[in-house]
């Protein structure tokens, strides 16, 4: 069964005329598909239609230059000009149509009807009406197609597209109420003069895109844009017409997908598999290289003929036909025409972008290429932001930062608990105990810090259902935060060097408790012993009898009440031998209902073991690591993207290398940062040697390090020339940074932003703080905070080169997974819900498992919202200062030891620095 041809009908008279024809049988005007015919797509099968001749022959030799203003011809077909009325039309002039327009003249035929100029009497404005042929006025799916014409048109509003107004209804026809450009379409142009200009095509082709571009951002696609919709105003202004065949993106399916003119569709278009705004962008090529060179990119008389030539990709380049014509020109256009969607340029702007004159990293973009690192670097802004801007979003800064000192007083840890002693007087006290206790030998090396006892909060969470669960806290015992201090005969070196801890920090467990003399006291924040632990002797000496105990000396220096409590039997078994154990059992002062057990042990007299017992104490040497559902979940998707990151990683590395797209001296400088700043945390935060130890102390820690840097060197290798290659627009800020452009404006406000954002997400953090009791809801978890960043200055300065080295890799694994993301799911929106929910689905924990799920959707889409918008530099920027805030002790209160620093156990400032 042989299909018929699709429809088509004639640009002058609107009759209906035979695919297979060459002239109009009506009035005997010839099918030319530069005249605005127009195919109205069904399911019929293209073979045999005919599209028309050749371009005609320019009627003068075509001159450098296009004068501001000629008159149309009358066989221009666009459907709102300034041309001669024709005669034919059903109106005459003077007839007043639906009793407020007022015709002038017949201005032209389409494809898609008569278009009339008329005066609109009520406002005084001359218009264009753009009528229905009676041939379609019976259709209903035309008719349904002129409805959406209107409903679609009417959302772009821009200078270079002709405005439409409203629709209405004349004897039985509908027609449409749309602006009335007096000018000249760009198909009589050419067929005047030949062709433009380069200048002036250029200039032409900037307004044509920046047209396209606000009709695509509102989603609408124009389908049928060639120079007979294309009018040049009066003034040299553009304006698109004819939104006859635009539809809504996501509408187009089916046989509307191959409406338009043949002559000027997009291969996929004109096989009817699908239309997108690439396809516009096609036409908008065939649209330059024809103002350009006066020629048509593909010369065909028939439709499987034209199909031929558009497979073959046979296209002869413009700078053939036109000498010196800029390679710019014609990259452009070339790219505008390739035959697969995906290798045009995304949008209008990138195209408009491309031409000479506009920005050279859309120009590689549009052309197809990845721009080289120092083209990133150079374009966007490169002025700053504005001083009143600047100085509004410093103030809301600060501001940020004064309401995080007062939350911080409600929620943080150390500021419900008692924190008077600075360190180095905890670790005298550490010293004097065990003075007392008869250990006179004077130790090689020691080593101590804070700890948080999690075991206490914990407890207090499950048995605690009230609003004053976390108040006692601030009692002297139990305690929430102690202090823990070891000493040993020989020097201590950490075992597990790179351990959560850090690099070569001491902890309470590493090194091994191994060495005889070596102890552990465990105190609370005013010095009383809560924990003791002594290695006994390997070897020695038998004698008769071993002296008794005092085990009231240990009860004083915890600061107890032996009367308070009663013998009974021992429980728990200390790491060492010991020749005598003993055990209490009491209650918690105040606290009947939680008991408090004594348990100790001695070896020939002195104490080897002692420790406060609650019911929350758990035997750490026995008791198995169980993990909740969710922290099963986020190991098994960290390590699973690690390894898959890892793998990818080597292979695209070596890749990029070979093909020389990869960002060498970037890689460099900031593999040089993480080296640098890793060696720097080891200096401020590491336990020092006076021995040659330390050297071997420094070759695991730069082996350590160039570990790191290999990790982050062969990810940006592997990641960032992708990154560069379809969003460079998130790495220019990154890009200025890495050229060592420290001073730039960009880097300078991404900075500022980053800086408001790590603010602002800290307070998105500690909001349920505020917000949950207000609803009748128990209070949250206390924010904890690093325990190093008590112990002074270095201390907190390794602290914060740790966070710094952390997050500025946490955020490059973020920024490089959400782009894998959106090239795996190609839309960036699905990404992000994607991103946002399994990202969410980690931190379902706490009290309010919903609520702390959707925090952590509102932090993960703040996250890839503000990548979108600022960039790599401000996210690193805002997850460094927002991580730094929540593990730092930040005070309003200028008395606690927490709101100052120590150096050398002297304080940097105080409050009686801050009398004076």
């Amino acid at each position: 069964m042989v299909e018929s041809p699709p429809a088509m009908f004639c640009s002058k008279c609107g009759a209906k005329i035979s695919a297979t024809g060459r002239f109009c049988s009506s009035c005997g005007e010839a099918v030319d598909t530069d005249s605005g015919a127009t195919f109205l797509g069904d399911e019929a099968s293209l073979e045999g239609a005919t599209i028309g001749p050749s371009s005609p022959a320019p009627r003068k030799t075509p001159p450098p230059h296009l004068s501001p203003r000629t008159p149309r011809t009358p066989s221009g077909s666009n459907p709102a000009s300034s041309s001669d009325p024709i005669g034919g039309g059903r109106f005459t002039p003077g007839q007043i149509i639906a009793q407020r327009y007022r015709v002038v003249a017949l201005a032209g035929r389409g494809g898609m009807g008569e278009v009339y100029r008329a005066e609109d009497v009520t406002l005084g404005q001359v218009v264009a009406l753009k009528f229905l042929p009676e041939a379609l006025t019976q259709d209903a799916a035309a008719l349904a197609r002129f409805h959406a014409e209107v409903r679609t048109a009417r959302q772009v509003s821009h200078p270079n597209v002709c405005r439409v107004f409203d629709i209405g209804e004349a004897d039985g026809t509908l027609f449409l109420t749309m602006e009335y450009v007096d000018g000249e379409d760009l198909a009589s142009v050419v067929r005047r003069i030949g062709r433009l200009s380069p200048d002036k095509a250029t200039e032409i082709a900037r307004q044509i895109c920046a047209g396209l571009a606000a009709a695509h951002e509102r989603g609408v696609i124009h389908r049928d844009l060639k120079p007979a919709n294309v009018m040049l105003d009066g003034a040299g202004k553009i304006r698109i017409t004819d939104f006859g065949l635009a539809g809504i993106a996501a509408t187009i399916q089916g046989a509307e997908v191959r409406a338009g003119t043949p002559a000027y569709m997009a291969p996929e278009q004109l096989a009817g598999r699908e239309v997108s705004a690439r396809s516009d962008i096609y036409s908008l090529g065939l649209i330059l290289y024809e103002i350009l060179t006066g020629k048509r990119a593909f010369e065909a008389s028939t439709l499987p003929e034209l199909i031929k030539l558009r497979e073959q990709g046979t296209i002869t380049n413009p700078s053939t036909l036109v000498r010196d014509l800029d390679p710019l020109i014609e990259r452009v256009i070339l790219r505008c025409l390739e035959l697969q969607p995906e290798k045009r340029p995304s949008t209008a702007l990138q195209v408009a972008a491309a031409l000479p004159g506009g920005d050279p990293l859309a120009a590689a973009l549009a052309a197809g290429e990845t721009p080289s690192p120092e083209m990133v670097a150079a374009s966007g802004e490169t002025e700053g932001m504005r001083p009143h801007l600047a100085a509004f979003l410093l103030a809301l800064t600060l501001v940020g930062l004064i309401a995080l000192l007062f939350v911080a007083d409600r929620d943080k840890l150390h500021n419900r608990t008692p924190l008077d002693n600075p360190p180095e007087v905890l670790a005298a006290r550490a010293r004097e105990i065990i003075q007392q206790l008869g250990y006179t030998d004077p130790p090689i090396d020691e080593a101590y810090s804070f700890q948080v006892q999690s075991g206490y909060l914990d407890y207090l969470r499950d048995h605690d259902k009230t609003q004053n669960r976390w108040a006692p806290l601030k009692n002297e015992r139990p305690a929430s935060i102690a202090f823990w201090y070891r000493q040993s005969p020989r020097e201590m070196s950490a075992e597990r060097f790179y351990s959560s801890d850090g690099a070569g920090v001491i902890t309470r467990t590493d090194p091994r408790f191994d060495v005889t003399g070596m102890m552990l006291l465990i105190l609370d924040t005013r010095g009383h012993l809560l924990h003791l632990e002594v290695v006994p002797p390997q070897k020695d000496s038998p004698i008769p009898s071993s002296p008794s105990s005092n085990w009231p000396v240990l009860f004083a220096i915890a600061g107890l009440d032996v009367s308070a409590y009663h013998r009974v039997e021992p429980e728990w078994m200390p790491l060492a031998w010991s020749d005598s154990r003993a055990a209490w059992l009491g209650a918690l002062a105040g606290h009947p209902d939680i008991s408090e057990r004594i348990e100790a042990a001695a070896y020939r007299g002195k104490p080897i073991y002692f420790d406060v017992l609650y019911p929350w104490s758990k035997p750490e040497r026995s008791a198995p690591f169980t993990p909740t559902p969710h922290e099963k979940i986020a190991n098994i998707i960290g390590v699973t993207l690690f390894f898959a990151l890892a793998l990818s990683g080597a292979f695209l590395a070596r890749r990029n290398l070979r093909l020389n797209r990869a960002d060498t001296r970037g890689a460099t400088r900031l593999g040089s940062f993480v080296l640098l700043t890793y060696l720097a945390m080891w200096l401020l935060r590491a336990h020092h040697l006076a021995s040659l130890d330390e050297f071997f102390q420094f070759l695991i820690s730069l082996s350590w390090g160039l570990l790191a840097t290999a990790l982050v060197t062969v990810m940006y290798l592997a990641l960032e020339p992708f990154v560069r290659r379809r969003e460079p627009h998130t790495l220019i800020s990154w890009s200025r940074l890495l050229a060592g452009q420290l001073r730039d404006p960009l880097v300078g406000r991404d900075f500022l932003i980053g800086t408001l954002y790590g603010v602002g997400l800290t307070l998105l953090e500690e909001a349920d703080t505020l917000i949950l009791p207000l609803f009748g809801k128990l209070p949250t978890y206390p924010g904890t905070l690093s325990p190093d960043s008590l112990l002074g200055i270095h201390h907190a300065l390794g602290d914060l080169l740790f966070y710094v080295l952390l997050f500025v890799l946490y955020s490059l694994m973020i920024f490089f997974f959400l782009f894998l993301l959106r090239l795996a799911l190609k839309k960036d929106w699905i990404a992000a819900i994607v991103v946002v929910l399994v990202a969410a689905s980690t931190n379902t924990g706490g009290d309010y498992p919903i609520v702390t799920f959707v925090a952590a959707a509102l932090i993960w889409l703040s996250i890839v919202l503000i990548l979108k918008r600022f960039g790599l530099l401000a996210l690193v920027v805002g997850l460094v200062i927002q991580n730094v805030l929540q593990v730092f002790p930040i005070t309003s209160h200028v008395g606690l030891y927490g709101f100052y620093m120590s150096l050398g156990g002297k304080p940097v400032f105080s409050v009686a620095a801050l009398d004076n």
